[in-house]
Parts: C-alpha cells; structure tokens; sequence
C-alpha cells in the first residue's frame, strides 16, 4: 500500500512525560517532545507539480475513454483504470511525503516513475481493445519504482516489503489481465482493484506516519488538476462550433458549476480545517484517516469530476438541443456523487453543514429530463441554480467542526 513516511514509534514515546523539576535534566527532553509537532512545513516541491502534468493527459484520456463508451460497461473500465491508477499515483505523494525529492537520484527515479505513467495513459483508449499489455508493464515499472525507493528511504524495511509485496501481487494482476480483453481483463483488474481495500492491513499501516501538511496540499491540488479537466472538457465540446449566444452561455454556466465545485472542497478553507484535524491526529488513526479520505475518498470525488467532465463535453457541443440520457445522466450523476463523497469527506472532519449537499445531490439528478427532453443548456442551468443556491444557504447558516481532536475550528 502507499504507506507513508515514519519508522516504527516505540512505545515508550506514546506514554506521558511526568513533571520534572528545573534542575532535572530529563527537563529538555520532554520540552523537545512537546515540541516535535511543530516540526519546519515540508511544502510540495516543484518536481511534484511536474509530474502532475502527466497525471493531468491520464484524466484528459480517462475522460475521452468514457466519452466513447458511456455505457455501463464502459463505465466500469474507466473506474478500474483510474481505480489502479489512482492507488499508485497515491502512492507518490506518499513516498515524496516520506522521502522529499531533494537530489538529483531521487529525482532521476522519479521521472523514470512519470515516464512509466506516460505510457500508462497512453494506453488508456485501447486499454481493454489491445494496449493492456503495454498499460500493465508500465503499471508494473510504477510499482517496482515506488517500492525500491521506499526501501531505500529510511523507513522500517519490514512493512515496507509488505506493501510493496502486495502492491507488485496487483500489479501483477494488471499485467496477466492486459494479455486479455474484455470481460476477462476486467475481472483482472477488477481484482487488482479490490486488493486497495486489503493491502493497508497487509502493510500493516498503523507501523507508519505522514506529514499532514505536504500530505493535504498535494491533495488538494490534485483536485484542481481534476477540475482543470473540466474547463478543458468546456473547450473540446465548443470546438469548431459558432461563438453564439447559447454556446456561450452554456460554457459559462459549466463553468459556473466547476466553480461550485471547486467551493465544496476550498470554499470555507476547509482543507485547512483538513490539514489541522489530521495534524492533531495520532499517527495510527491519521494513516487509516489518510488511507480512506484521501485514496479510497478522493478516487470517488476524481471519478465524480470524470462524470461531469463527460458530460459537459456533449452539452457544450449540443447548447440548445437536447441530450442522450447517458450525457444527461453523467452530467448530473457526477456532480451529485461528487458532492456525496465531500459530505461524508466533511463528515469526517467534523464539518458542518452537510445536509444541504446531500438534498442538493437528491435535487441533481431531477435535472437528467431537462437535458433529455428541454436541452443541454437548461440542465447545466439549473444545476449551477442548485450549487448556487446550496452554497447561498450554506453562508447564512453558523459554521462548526465537531469532534475535533484538538477543540472546535474557528468560525468564520
């Protein structure tokens, strides 16, 4: 699994300092302990937003694979392979949280690591019509790259041959079911992607630690990166097309909805409510904390954007006329699920409100006959009416975190 960075705690450090006198000089030790939350940022480094780029064509690719196949079994590809893409690119800002990209080796492995994901998304659009091979290989050079720097990183070398054992057991799996196709291959995959909810017990996770703050950052930005894929989706569905008024008018609405998202997850500076909620974490229940928000939690909201951007490709390319139930249902399916996922994100930091979201993702999927039966355009109208409108609700109403480890949050 994408274990993080930290040795073994012995368990003598988990047990309270007792008081000393001035004179005593176990004094400093425990001033040295009280202190070692409050250890220098590790902020995300220049390279890590380097490799992002590649990750930005993998959701570009994802994207345009389910434009193609919007139906249930093409569906079902695409959350395999962003599924297993996803648990390995993961598994990078685990190793950079552990093992920042501070020289040139390190460095060197790491673009042999975005090279691999390059050929990865590459393969994407033929992945289940005859690229699973080379998509399995370079699947299997991710895994081999990650685990050996792990190793090599300092951290306790037992679990991390267990993690990375039961990551190059999936990889494995990706790499025999890319010598298939169809229904076959994605019984593999599908395997491979199952094996994400048993390897953090295999790692044995609570062994490890991470640093919250790189840790939320480089989320955060991975789902701007996501976003982002929307706003190009806005530009391929209008390419070619006359700059009238109702193309215009339905990119900007898109857009408007691509902003409401963005405030779901940013608005009310909840990642930094995140940041302070997983710092103020002992490390075991951070690491399980980090495991389901953030790979298994952040997959769903990464597929949710997947939904969305298909779907407003064909709204923008089809403004004033109706869409195909599909379209129309991967439009408003996505945002919907989307917005479920960041309430029970919400809910695990102790947000609120969480209510409003949850009627809002109810009132989304109403809006599928709009675009069915009315067009495009009215659908992502209201939809954009509805994040509105939610979001309007949400101001006027007192912000609180509950259940804090470390006390309530400010208000705002």
């Amino acid at each position: 699994m994408n274990a993080s960075r930290a040795l073994t705690t012995p368990d003598t450090e988990a047990e309270p300092v007792a008081p000393n006198s001035r004179a005593e000089p176990a004094e400093p030790a425990g001033h040295a302990e009280a202190a070692e939350p409050a250890e220098p940022a590790l902020k995300v480094a220049p390279l890590e937003l380097f490799l992002d780029l590649v990750f930005v064509f993998t959701i570009t690719q994802l994207t345009g694979s389910l434009v193609h196949h919007l139906t249930p079994g093409g569906l079902a590809q695409v959350l395999v392979m962003l599924a297993v893409i996803w648990w390995m690119y993961d598994a990078f800002i685990w190793l950079t949280n552990a093992m920042p990209p501070s020289s040139h080796g390190r460095r060197g492995l790491l673009l042999l690591a975005m090279g691999a994901f390059l050929v990865i998304s590459l393969s994407v659009p033929h992945a289940f019509e005859g690229s699973g091979v080379p998509f399995g290989w370079a699947y299997l050079v991710v895994v081999a790259v990650h685990t050996g720097m792990f190793a090599a990183s300092g951290v306790a070398l037992a679990p991390v041959l267990r993690m990375g054992g039961a990551n190059l057991a999936g990889g494995a799996l990706v790499v025999i079911g890319g010598y298939y196709t169809g229904t076959a291959q994605l019984a593999f995959w599908a395997v491979a992607f199952a094996m994400q909810f048993v390897t953090p017990r295999v790692a044995g996770l609570p062994e490890f630690r991470l640093r919250a703050d790189h840790f939320v950052e480089r989320h955060g930005l991975i789902v701007i990166i996501a976003f982002g894929e929307s706003v190009i989706a806005i530009g391929v569905g209008a390419a070619g097309l006359d700059l009238g008024l109702p193309l215009i008018a339905v990119a900007l609405l898109s857009l408007t909805v691509c902003v409401g998202l963005w405030w779901a997850y940013f608005g009310h500076d909840d990642d930094a409510h995140a940041e302070h909620h997983m710092a103020a974490l002992p490390s075991d229940r951070r690491n399980w904390t980090a495991v389901t928000v953030y790979n298994l939690g952040h997959g769903g909201l990464l597929l949710g954007i997947l939904l969305f951007a298909a779907g407003v490709k064909s709204a923008v390319a089809h403004p004033g006329a109706p869409i195909t139930l599909p379209q129309a249902a991967a439009l408003a399916g996505g945002i919907a699920l989307y917005l479920v996922v960041n309430t029970a994100i919400r809910r695990t930091f102790g947000l609120t409100p969480n209510l409003p979201r949850l009627l809002a993702a109810a009132l989304l999927t109403a809006t599928v006959p709009l675009g069915t039966t009315v067009s495009a355009l009215a659908q992502v109208a209201v939809t954009a009416a509805v994040l509105a409108a939610t979001f309007a609700y949400e101001a006027r109403r007192p912000r609180r975190s509950r259940q804090s480890p470390v006390g309530d949050f400010p208000r705002d």
